[in-house]
């Protein structure tokens, strides 16, 4: 019997020591409260992706002021974009008017102030919306990579994707919310490459 007891102890032991642990990083804020876990919606499920179709992130990423950010632009050259992890994923024109079939003439500024968009963006959190945001977010310090058509920008909890029928699509992997554009319009939810395409 004392063997048997010696046996289970030991197992006890072990099991607690070889847990799995968990790192956070730091890169999301978590609030392990109970109240916070019980009033925030669970983000929809996200559309498949084909890994065959993914960029790699590296051929993206430029330093900014000491921070990491990935950029690209568009094969015409027309649409600048970027991820910017923890804040952001959008895109701007690389002229001064965001030329977008029914976007809002004007968008509240930083201070309030109605001026016109310059970028289509989507947070980690809330609606993807036109903004007016400082013209140095989406301008890397060296040239952009240029993303190929039906491939998919997938980093720091953002995807952002480029298809010649239906233009640039990012999404925020937390929310699940995103959007879609061309110059010949635009809707406020995320497109995924078709998983067959070439």
């Amino acid at each position: 019997m004392r063997a048997i007891t010696l046996t289970f102890a030991a197992l006890i032991v072990l099991t607690g020591c070889t847990a799995e642990r968990v790192v956070n990083t730091g890169e999301w804020a978590t609030d392990t409260s109970s109240t916070a876990a019980q009033a925030a919606p669970a983000a929809p499920p996200l559309p498949p992706t084909n890994p065959a179709l993914l960029a790699n992130g590296r051929d993206f990423a430029q330093n900014t002021a000491g921070r990491s950010a990935y950029y690209f632009s568009t094969p015409s050259g027309r649409w600048q974009c970027a991820i910017l992890p923890g804040d952001m994923a959008g895109c701007g024109g690389t002229t001064d008017a965001l030329a977008i079939t029914g976007a809002p003439e004007t968008v509240p500024d930083a201070d309030g102030q109605q001026t016109p968009p310059n970028a289509i963006v989507v947070g980690p959190q809330g609606d993807a919306r036109f903004a007016a945001v400082d013209a140095a977010a989406f301008a890397p310090p060296s040239p952009a990579t240029v993303l190929p058509f039906n491939r998919t920008l997938a980093v720091a909890r953002f995807r952002c994707n480029l298809q010649e029928s239906k233009g640039v699509s990012c999404l925020s992997e937390a929310s699940g919310k995103g959007f879609t554009f061309s110059a010949d319009g635009f809707d406020l939810h995320y497109s995924e490459v078709p998983l067959d395409a070439p």
